[in-house]
């Protein structure tokens, strides 16, 4: 009687291999999807606020023309007191710098006015250092109506992808707009004080 030879059964893939490379797949296939949302995301942002101020151009002009007067209306002059605030170029107007560094609220940061056009605009770069690196323009401008005037307040940028990727958590609009709002109602009492006789 012949004996036969023995077989060595082929070895079955481990179940819990298989488990590990479904998830690794799903994992891909997850990350590439967001990604192409991300990517999907608007390529640009802009929040804007405007406010009816009881003053004349000229005064409420001259609060954002100055560096020096924004710790009185500022919201984030607020948020941390201590920061380290440096002034750079003239005294107001266009090439007017201010540089601050403060708490992980502020971060640290630079704004220079770039235009300046009295009781009417005044445009600026600003530059964000952290919490994250990030440029963005903004826009005040100044329009009479009647006795009183209306201050818009603009501020527009790029998007990169991982702020592409912070906006699908967070609504840049939410974000800021509501420090706008706050800002635009310090001003007002300010410059609506200082209009009176």
């Amino acid at each position: 009687m012949n004996e036969q030879a023995a077989t060595v059964p082929a070895p079955k893939k481990s179940s819990l291999g298989k488990i590990v490379l479904i998830a690794l797949a799903l994992f891909v296939a997850f990350v590439a999807v967001l990604c192409v949302i991300v990517a999907m995301q608007p390529a640009t942002f802009e929040v804007s606020r405007k406010a009816t101020i009881a003053a004349p151009p000229e005064v409420v002009f001259a609060q954002v023309n100055d560096f020096h007067k924004w710790e009185a209306w500022s919201p984030w002059a607020k948020l941390d007191p201590q920061a380290e605030n440096t002034f750079e170029g003239p005294e107001s107007g266009k090439g007017a710098g201010f540089h601050w560094d403060g708490n992980n609220e502020v971060g640290e940061g630079r704004m220079t006015i770039t235009e300046s056009r009295p009781a009417e605009l005044v445009l600026l770069d600003l530059e964000f250092m952290r919490p994250f690196p990030s440029k963005c323009a903004t826009e005040f401008t100044f329009k009479p109506e009647g006795d009183q005037t209306v201050v818009t307040w603009t501020m527009s940028g790029e998007n990169t992808f991982m702020s592409k990727a912070m906006h699908l958590v967070m609504d840049m609009d939410k974000l800021v707009g509501g420090s706008f709002d706050e800002g635009l109602a310090s001003m007002k009492k300010i410059s609506e004080a200082a209009a009176k006789p």
